[in-house]
């Protein structure tokens, strides 16, 4: 695995253990945060995989933008489409003021995220955690 490709999937994995700590968190949990993280994760694994991929990238949060440079290499992800289309939407939708994260989102954020984590680890080699 490239090294750069290593250092995307570390940043991803740095995401999902902070949105599963917010979530996790007993006194004051950051839903909006884990909501955000999640969705950080799955955009990071897709640009490692597409870095792995020699596939340039620009710089977006829109993760179906980043599937539409991946499926040539990875022709089955597109039943991804519906998940990573959810979780786009949480890159900027908790992040200001005028709404808030339930706990029911942030959990299906973190599901989506788990999803998508786990379909990319495997394409990059790497062991479920």
């Amino acid at each position: 695995m490239k090294r750069l490709t290593r250092q995307w999937a570390a940043k991803a994995e740095a995401d999902f253990h902070s949105a599963q700590r917010e979530l996790r968190a007993r006194k004051q949990p950051n839903l909006d945060g884990a909501c955000f993280h999640a969705q950080q994760c799955a955009e990071k694994y897709l640009k490692a995989r597409l870095h792995e991929a020699g596939i340039a990238f620009p710089k977006t949060h829109d993760l179906t933008r980043l599937l539409d440079l991946i499926i040539p290499a990875e022709p089955l992800w597109g039943s991804l489409r519906p998940s990573l289309n959810r979780l786009t939407v949480f890159s900027v939708q908790f992040r200001y003021p005028g709404s808030d994260a339930t706990r029911k989102t942030a959990l299906e954020a973190l599901r989506l995220c788990r999803q998508i984590r786990s379909v990319i680890r495997k394409s990059l080699g790497l062991y479920q955690k």
